[in-house]
């Protein structure tokens, strides 16, 4: 692979002297997956499988290619697909990392995968530089644990992974907590989950730290907290953050956006509250106000 698809990674943590338990004596199951990387856990840790580089321009050549039939295939049937993991995404990423094996380069990296490419590696090794810096040890993200290099075993391919690292495993992503909470009619219990929600935002920006990434999935519950659960949308550069305010919604309410849509569509006053409160705080005045002096 080229150096322009050489990338580099630094985190921190607690260091032990050997992996839990639990990492050793059970075999992990696959979790879920992101452009970057491939997640397993246990009942208490996760642990990450970082793809090859030539894997996350894979998955982008795939993403870019995807788009583009939205326009041909029956509508909502490629974001059904996008919704990971899927045995059938994984198939297609195969597919389209044996194609470019064969095709030339110039053909499938073309300006707007690069670009691409390098947006994904700048947040990403951006966003964990500044939350080792900043949020480490403030409860706002899992805990993670460092320790030398061990074997676990882990369902499907490859079978069995060296890792150095885990983190806590929460009980579920955000999203999928407001979605049970809306199946049993819990809707004053939504809304406190959606003001801790803004409520942790706003501790990001008072540390300096706004998240161009904030969907509901990227978001862990730990008990009554609440985490971030990928660290590559963080930024503490206000162009970025201006960048993502000045990107055009079309006049979407904030719960739509949010895909909040369907979980809310029983209770419109609690989509509404919602609504009146994400304006007044998810600004570029707002977040200024919150935003560290010096």
């Amino acid at each position: 692979m080229d150096a322009e698809l050489q990338t580099s990674e630094a985190s921190e943590g607690t260091w032990l002297s050997g992996p839990p338990e639990e990492l050793l004596t059970t075999k992990l199951r696959r979790l879920g997956e992101g452009v970057g990387k491939v997640v397993y856990a246990s009942e208490h840790w996760v642990v990450k499988r970082e793809r090859s580089p030539f894997e996350v321009v894979a998955i982008i050549v795939l993403w870019h290619g995807l788009q583009k039939l939205k326009r041909i295939l029956p509508h909502g049937w490629i974001d059904w697909l996008m919704r990971g993991p899927s045995r059938e995404i994984r198939l297609l990423r195969v597919m389209v990392q044996t194609l470019m094996l064969v095709i030339p380069k110039s053909l499938w990296f073309t300006t707007h995968v690069r670009k691409a490419w390098r947006i994904y590696t700048s947040r990403d090794m951006r966003g964990q530089r500044l939350a080792d810096a900043r949020l480490h040890g403030t409860g706002l993200i899992p805990m993670t644990v460092q320790f030398p290099p061990a074997a676990v075993r882990v369902a499907g391919w490859p079978g069995r992974l060296t890792v150095s690292s885990a983190t806590e495993r929460v009980e579920s992503t955000l999203y999928q907590r407001l979605q049970a909470l809306a199946n049993t009619g819990k809707f004053d219990d939504i809304e406190i989950w959606l003001n801790r929600y803004l409520e942790l935002r706003q501790s990001g920006w008072r540390r300096g730290l706004f998240s161009v990434d904030a969907h509901l999935k990227n978001y862990g519950v730990c008990g009554s907290r609440l985490v971030l659960l990928d660290t590559g949308g963080l930024t503490d550069r206000w162009t970025h953050i201006l960048d993502h305010f000045s990107y055009d919604h079309d006049g979407v309410d904030p719960h739509k956006r949010l895909g909040l849509g369907a979980l809310l569509k029983e209770r419109p006053d609690v989509a509404s509250r919602f609504d009146h409160t994400w304006k007044a705080l998810v600004n570029p005045d707002s977040v200024r106000e919150r935003w560290p002096s010096d």
